[in-house]
């Protein structure tokens, strides 16, 4: 499975453009995710499969030439699993069994979310893991506490060297009470999706608005430092470098 993040004209019918051509090359599209839209340029990232006849060096080649205007940025692997069926199965778990309800949502995020590892922190008198999965980081006192706020759901980068024994992670701390919280880690990329911070907020009846993309104007700098590449990618516009093997 992959991610690509693409440019494309910010009218009617761009995606759409890109969508056919994708089509015309066998490829499965999971889910769109709108980045940003500034001026006449739309930002889009699409998680996507594609069929063992076909490569990245196609998939490029495909969307650049599916309309004036549209070009690749990146393309990067992206973690299988996940789905709506997961999500209810989740819910309805929880809501089953309220009392345990934290540490059933730990168990299954990184299923669910397509991440490595994930921790339940109780934060008081100094915050501490209570509760993780298999191959979770030490998260000991002054390394958890790199991910504050604990008060609101948001995503964050855990850089090399922030973790012990650990590479370059995208997490997403998720308040689950006011003194517990949930932090889910993701190897590599792509950071977590809005629409995946939706999701964990609904599970936890969680009021916080996730962040959304920006109709207009520069990025903020906190929503660009979540987005941050912490791993190499198949394909990147800037290197004119790609992968001719199919993705597995």
């Amino acid at each position: 499975m992959l991610l690509m993040r693409v440019t494309l004209p910010n009218r009617p019918g761009a995606l759409g453009a890109v969508a056919s051509a994708l089509g015309q090359i066998g490829a499965d599209i999971s889910l769109v995710e709108i980045v940003e839209k500034r001026g006449q340029v739309e930002v889009d990232e699409l998680i996507l499969d594609l069929p063992p006849s076909q490569t990245v060096t196609t998939l490029v080649a495909a969307c650049d030439n599916s309309l004036a205007g549209v070009e690749v940025q990146w393309v990067r692997n992206y973690p299988r699993g996940g789905g709506i069926e997961l999500d209810v199965e989740l819910s309805r778990r929880m809501a089953s069994r309220p009392s345990e309800a934290d540490e059933i949502l730990v168990s299954a995020a990184p299923l669910v979310f397509r991440a490595q590892w994930s921790v339940l922190l109780h934060l008081f008198p100094a915050p501490h893991v209570v509760f993780s999965t298999p191959g979770a980081p030490d998260l000991r006192p002054g390394t958890a506490e790199q991910l504050h706020p604990f008060d609101t759901l948001h995503r964050a980068v855990l850089k090399v060297g922030r973790l012990p024994e650990q590479d370059a992670h995208h997490a997403v701390v998720v308040p689950v009470s006011g003194q517990r919280v949930v932090i889910i880690g993701r190897r590599g990329d792509p950071p977590f999706f809005p629409s995946e911070l939706a999701r964990l907020a609904y599970l936890t009846g969680s009021e916080d608005v996730p962040e959304l993309p920006r109709r207009s104007g520069p990025r903020a700098d906190r929503s660009q430092a979540h987005r941050t590449p912490v791993s190499s990618p198949l394909y990147l516009r800037d290197s004119a470098r790609s992968s001719d093997v199919t993705p597995g």
